[in-house]
């Protein structure tokens, strides 16, 4: 992979700009100071893009989720048409933006991608809104990974949302050196076991598309592949679907383990599955045998490192 950063959307006020209602930030830390390292962000604030001012009274989602319309919480004026006219604007200039996804701010009016306070007629909040931007956005780029920095204090939503963002990474990365049958097949056979652990039935389905390389028409071909790939990487891994890649792993070392390394394998993929030591664990070691015994298939697979180890997502999961 080479060194240019993942490019990122993100809400500005997470990177520490003064840029909420009340003047104040929202810095997130691994945010800013982890992730940081390896994604450039594309910061967006609809509320000051789209005109208001810092500081500024609060808005707030008012009606049904069907209708939702954003007010100012005290004078009650009606801002919807010039925040969504703004916002369908803003996420066509993004298309230019080559972006793998967003970050966005949660339980904001104009941000939050679920569950934010929607006020019905009597003024009484549900958790059931979506911030205009937002909602603009994922109607926009549908495809495209999207979180909110909360929701990424969750271990297995972060590993499961930076490695989509990885993966799309190489997939642009891939498209660079141009659209072939040849580009599509290594691109699909580096990661069959990352698709794998999120979707067996995804994962056959790529397959068959791929087998029609040199047949089906490119274009089509491409779009079809990228459009399975974004809808396997948004279904969360699982512990079940872990161990099944990783006994899927250890199935390529029958005849060069030991007994004892079989064992010491299964034992821990055992342990993982009973929660009692994290998905690192049972990777470190066949990372070990994949080096040791040179598998050439395993060697490829981006699966075993799929994002930098600094991140230490999978400690966690």
């Amino acid at each position: 992979m080479n060194d240019e950063k993942i490019r990122l959307g993100i809400s500005s006020c997470l990177l520490g700009h003064e840029v909420r209602f009340d003047g104040s930030h929202k810095r997130d830390r691994f945010l800013t100071d982890t992730l940081g390292n390896y994604v450039e962000y594309v910061p967006v604030c609809p509320e000051v893009e789209v005109g208001l001012p810092t500081p500024r009274d609060a808005l707030r989602l008012v009606g049904t989720p069907a209708n939702q319309r954003l007010v100012f919480a005290k004078s009650g004026e009606d801002i919807t048409e010039r925040m969504t006219t703004w916002a369908k604007r803003r996420v066509a200039d993004l298309e230019k933006e080559d972006l793998c996804g967003f970050i966005f701010k949660s339980k904001s009016p104009s941000s939050g991608m679920e569950r934010v306070k929607l006020y019905d007629h009597n003024k009484v909040p549900k958790n059931v809104g979506i911030g205009l931007f937002a909602k603009a956005f994922m109607e926009h780029f549908p495809l495209l990974p999207v979180e909110e920095e909360g929701r990424l204090h969750d271990p297995g939503l972060r590993e499961n949302f930076i490695e989509a963002i990885f993966t799309l990474k190489r997939w642009r990365e891939s498209l660079s050196e141009g659209k072939s049958a040849g580009n599509l097949v290594a691109f699909h056979s580096r990661h069959k076991l990352l698709i794998m652990s999120h979707s067996t039935e995804i994962y056959r389905q790529l397959g068959k598309l791929v087998a029609q390389a040199g047949t089906q028409e490119l274009e089509e071909l491409y779009r079809l592949y990228l459009e399975l790939l974004q809808k396997a990487l948004k279904l969360k891994t699982t512990v079940p679907k872990q161990v099944n890649v990783l006994h899927h792993i250890l199935g390529y070392f029958k005849k060069p383990l030991s007994a004892d390394e079989k064992q010491e394998a299964l034992e821990i993929i055992e342990r993982y599955r009973a929660s009692q030591v994290p998905l690192v664990v049972p990777m470190t070691l066949l990372n070990h045998f994949v080096r040791k015994y040179e598998q050439p298939y395993l060697l490829e697979q981006v699966y075993l490192n799929p994002h930098p180890i600094e991140l230490k997502l999978r400690n966690h999961v």
